[in-house]
C-alpha cells in the first residue's frame, strides 16, 4: 500500500490513463469500460483512496456536512442533543462535525473558525457560559451559512433558534415545592448573561409571587455547578432560617446539593425538598430519586437539525423560526414528603 494522501491522479499514474477517466470510472460514468472501472476500483481499494471533501464541496457548493459546537460533550444533556442532531443528520444524508467550547469563549470563536475553514454548509451553536461577544457568530451569518441556535442561544442575532420553555419549567419547579410546604426555597441560579438562566430565575420568582412567598434575593444565588454547591450549600444550611426547599437550575448542581445536605445530617425530602432542572439519566441514579424539570435534549437536537436541513434545501431566505420545546415536571422521591 503506498503511504500518504492518495489523489485521483496517483491512481491514473499507474493505471496508465488520465485523471478525468479514473473519476468517471469512480462515479461509475458509462462512457468508461467495466475492465477499466474494475481495476479503478481495485486499486482504489488497495491504496484506500478517499475523496478530497473539500475539493468536491467546493465543485458542488455543498460538503452535506453540519457543524455544531456545544459546552460540553461529556455533559448528560448535551450527549442526548448530540444524539438527536446525529441521527437525523445521518438519515437526511448529511455528515456532523462536533466541536467543544468547554465553557470558553476562546475555544468557541477557534471551533467557528474551525468549521468555516471546514467549508460546513451550516452551523448549531450552543453558547458557552463565559461568550459575552458575538461577533464570531455574526461572522458565520457573514458568510452565508446558515446558522440555529439551541438552548443557550444569542439574543443579539435574529437567526433560527430551538429553546426550551424554561421560565414555565422553572415555575412549575418552585410550584411544587410550594404546594408540599415549602415557604423558604433557596434558588440555585444560572449565569445572569445566558437566557436560560434569567429566564429560570423569572419562573422561580414568578411562582414565589402567585402564591404570595417573598421574593428574597438572598434566596437566589449563582451556582450552577457541583463545584459550586460544595461552596455554596453548606452555608445555606447553616443559617438561623434554614431552607425547606432547593430548586437548582441544572440537576447536576441538584445532586451535589442533595449530597452535602444528606453528608450533613439532614433528611431529603423532609427537612429539605430539592428539584433539578434537565431530566435524564442523573434523576435516577440519585437516593432518593431527584425530582426534575425534563427538558427533553433529543428532541431539541432533532429539532434544532430540521430547522437548519430546511434553511439549507427549502427556504433559505425565509424570516427566522423559534421552535419552543415544552418541559415536563417528573416527581421523584426528593420531593415525596410523607403525610
Amino acid at each position: 500500500m503506498r503511504k500518504g494522501k492518495i489523489t485521483i491522479k496517483d491512481i491514473a499514474k499507474e493505471l496508465g490513463i488520465s485523471p478525468s477517466t479514473v473519476s468517471k470510472a469512480l462515479k461509475g460514468h458509462h462512457d468508461i469500460s467495466s475492465i477499466t472501472k474494475q481495476s479503478v476500483k481495485d486499486l482504489a481499494d488497495k491504496w484506500n483512496y478517499k475523496p478530497n471533501q473539500i475539493a468536491l464541496s467546493l465543485k458542488s457548493g455543498s460538503s452535506k456536512t453540519i457543524g455544531v459546537i456545544v459546552p460540553e460533550i461529556v455533559h448528560y444533556f448535551f450527549s442526548t442533543v448530540i444524539s438527536g442532531i446525529e441521527d437525523l443528520a445521518y438519515t437526511s444524508g448529511y455528515h456532523v462535525i462536533f466541536c467543544q467550547s468547554s465553557e470558553q469563549y476562546a475555544r468557541e470563536v477557534k471551533a467557528v473558525e474551525t468549521l468555516l475553514s471546514s467549508r460546513v454548509d451550516g452551523i448549531l451553536v450552543s453558547v458557552s457560559k463565559a461568550t459575552e461577544k458575538f461577533d464570531h457568530f455574526r461572522k458565520i451569518e457573514e458568510n452565508g451559512i446558515p446558522l440555529v441556535f439551541f438552548d443557550r442561544v444569542c439574543e443579539d442575532i435574529d437567526t433560527d433558534r430551538v429553546i426550551v420553555d424554561d421560565e414555565s419549567g422553572a415555575y412549575e419547579a418552585a410550584r411544587h415545592l410550594i404546594t408540599i410546604g415549602c415557604k423558604n426555597i433557596i434558588h440555585l441560579s444560572g449565569p445572569p448573561n445566558l437566557l436560560i438562566g434569567k429566564n429560570r430565575t423569572d419562573g422561580f420568582t414568578r411562582a414565589l409571587r402567585e402564591y404570595n412567598l417573598p421574593v428574597n434575593e438572598t434566596n437566589i444565588i449563582r451556582c450552577d455547578s457541583p463545584e459550586d454547591a460544595t461552596l455554596v450549600v453548606p452555608d445555606l444550611l447553616k443559617r438561623v432560617n434554614r431552607p425547606d426547599g432547593i430548586f437548582a437550575v441544572n440537576d447536576l448542581t441538584a445532586a451535589a446539593a442533595m449530597r452535602i445536605i444528606l453528608d450533613m445530617g439532614y433528611k431529603v425530602p423532609d427537612d429539605i425538598a430539592v428539584v433539578g432542572f434537565t431530566g435524564g439519566l442523573i434523576p435516577s441514579i440519585t437516593n432518593p430519586a431527584l425530582t426534575s424539570v425534563e427538558q427533553h435534549g433529543y428532541l431539541i437536537g432533532k429539532e434544532a437539525v430540521r430547522l437548519l436541513i430546511d434553511r439549507l434545501e427549502k427556504d433559505h431566505d425565509g424570516p427566522s423560526q423559534t421552535k419552543i420545546i415544552k418541559t415536563e415536571l417528573v416527581i421523584k422521591g426528593s420531593t415525596r414528603r410523607k403525610g
